[in-house]
């Protein structure tokens, strides 16, 4: 796993948590990680990753409507 050391504001009220739960939502709702690489980068369980993707804005259903509808109609 690659290490990332990023400069932050002194200024900006954020911590690293925080930080590696946004970073890590972000990486899994554009599809770059699964949900277990992304509650392992956020240092989370995947459940508990999960239950928290909703307060990040992120739904834990990681594909496109269109998918849906189409197993609707294969169903």
């Amino acid at each position: 796993m690659k290490i990332l050391t990023l400069n932050i504001p002194d200024s900006l009220d954020v911590d690293n948590r925080d930080l590696a739960m946004l970073v890590s939502t972000r990486l899994y709702e554009e599809g770059k990680l699964s949900l277990g690489q992304a509650a392992e980068v956020a240092g989370l369980t995947k459940r508990t990753f999960a239950e928290l993707l909703g307060s990040y804005g992120v739904s834990i259903f990681n594909f496109p409507a269109t998918d849906l509808s189409r197993d609707v109609d294969n169903a």
